[in-house]
């Protein structure tokens, strides 16, 4: 467990590693391209390893190289794990359902399980989808969930509704693999559409790689069958959920915090609308070509719609505790369905600490300001929520972090990079 020291101002300049979102992505076009593709500032962590080392299961030859990922490109052709075996993805909610399309393209049975908590987060959208595109996925224990057998017979093709209420990534699931579709693949979105910018992110992706999509909006995607992807040198941009901790550590300690690798004005990343919450909030931010500075001040509550950017939330959270007034974060019920239920998880670990927090169905409201104790938290099992206590405990001494190697999920340097931007920060 991890022992937090407070701190007075933080004052620190970070490169931050490179994207989970575009990391996963890029491995997968490039698996599925033809060629070689050398992918540099590949953020490897657990999520991106599960997907890796599910793509070398199913016959790419992918591996680490020196500060980059090599793959040489399936075009396609991928083969199946010896039968009955399984793929196994650990708590990775984004390799399952970016791979469930994936596998289909395999010519055989290829079985998608994880962790308890991934068994317990929902697919079936993403199932009833595919199969109106002519792909058979089955549950083998509680419908709608994995572990989930797919037979893989290749992708028909034609057209699916597909409902974005619980994750975009079902949308982006299918959009990475429609351009190996026998024929055009038309895609109607419906539903809560929720985490948007993440289709922004698959869309960019496939677009560097050399596939085109027609579009209107978030509602109506079109791929026309026959392109395929291409070999690329691409380097990944920073990962701005993870530079969202060192914004919001200057926040709530007055300091500032430079953050280099993150280009505010061309990212694709919907966590960058943090930074305009940060700003409502009383914070100064100054955006640059390749790097963001925040600086902090006297804090002040707001009300946030974070529905386009969930992964926000427990940092915002965190941040909110110090606020003049109350913080009010909506339209995020699908939270529920994350790493843990988010929102009960930070409800219940931040009344722990002494906060005063509503939950509500799909949001939080905050009351900043109330004086907080010291005790021994747990983001059961969520790196998000682990990131987040961290911010807390620059403001409040002796605090305690359980199971604080979960952030391995998406930032395994993570406690060695807060080490420099603390006082002290004691292992035991």
């Amino acid at each position: 467990m991890k022992e937090l020291k407070s701190t007075e101002k933080v004052n620190a300049r970070i490169r931050i590693p490179g994207s989970k979102s575009i990391s996963h992505r890029a491995a997968i076009a490039a698996a599925l391209g033809k060629g070689e593709s050398h992918i540099r500032n590949f953020l490897r962590c657990d999520d991106t390893i599960y997907t890796t080392e599910a793509l070398a299961r199913l016959g790419v030859d992918i591996s680490f190289g020196e500060g980059r990922l090599q793959v040489t490109g399936s075009a396609g052709d991928l083969c199946v794990p010896p039968a009955k075996e399984e793929i196994y993805l650990g708590n990775s909610g984004t390799s399952l359902r970016l791979l469930l399309s994936v596998a289909a393209l395999a010519r055989g049975n290829v079985i998608l399980t994880g962790s308890p908590r991934l068994n317990e987060r929902p697919i079936s959208d993403l199932i009833k989808a595919l199969a109106q595109l002519g792909v058979s996925a089955q549950s083998l224990g509680k419908p709608g969930f994995p572990p989930v057998l797919v037979r893989g017979e290749g992708i028909s093709g034609g057209g699916a509704t597909v409902d974005a209420t619980q994750s975009s990534q079902f949308v982006s699931s299918i959009l990475l693999c429609a351009p190996y579709a026998q024929r055009d693949v038309e895609i109607e979105v419906t539903g809560d559409r929720v985490s948007l910018p993440y289709i922004d992110l698959t869309l960019d992706v496939m677009e560097r790689f050399g596939v085109s999509v027609e579009r209107k909006g978030y509602k109506y995607f079109r791929i026309p069958a026959g392109q395929r992807y291409t070999g690329q040198d691409l380097t990944i941009e920073g990962d701005v959920s993870s530079a969202s901790y060192f914004w919001a550590a200057a926040a709530v300690t007055g300091g500032q915090v430079i953050t280099e690798n993150i280009y505010p004005y061309s990212t694709r990343q919907g966590d960058i609308g943090f930074l305009n919450l940060l700003e409502e909030m009383g914070c100064q931010v100054k955006r640059e070509k390749d790097q963001v500075t925040v600086r902090g001040a006297h804090l002040r509550a707001i009300e946030a719609d974070l529905s386009q950017m969930p992964d926000m939330v427990p940092t915002l959270a965190a941040v909110s505790l110090f606020a003049e007034g109350r913080t009010s974060i909506r339209n995020v019920a699908h939270l529920r369905h994350k790493e843990s239920d988010r929102l009960h998880t930070i409800a219940t670990q931040w009344k722990l600490l002494g906060g005063r927090v509503d939950e509500l169905e799909d949001g939080l409201v905050i009351h900043g300001g109330y004086p907080l104790k010291p005790e021994a938290t747990d983001p059961h099992d969520d790196h998000r929520l682990a990131m987040s206590l961290a911010v807390i405990g620059l403001k409040l001494p002796d605090m305690v972090i359980k199971n604080q190697s979960c952030v391995n999920k998406s930032y395994p340097g993570f406690w060695i990079t807060w080490n420099r931007i603390c006082s002290e920060l004691l292992e035991r």
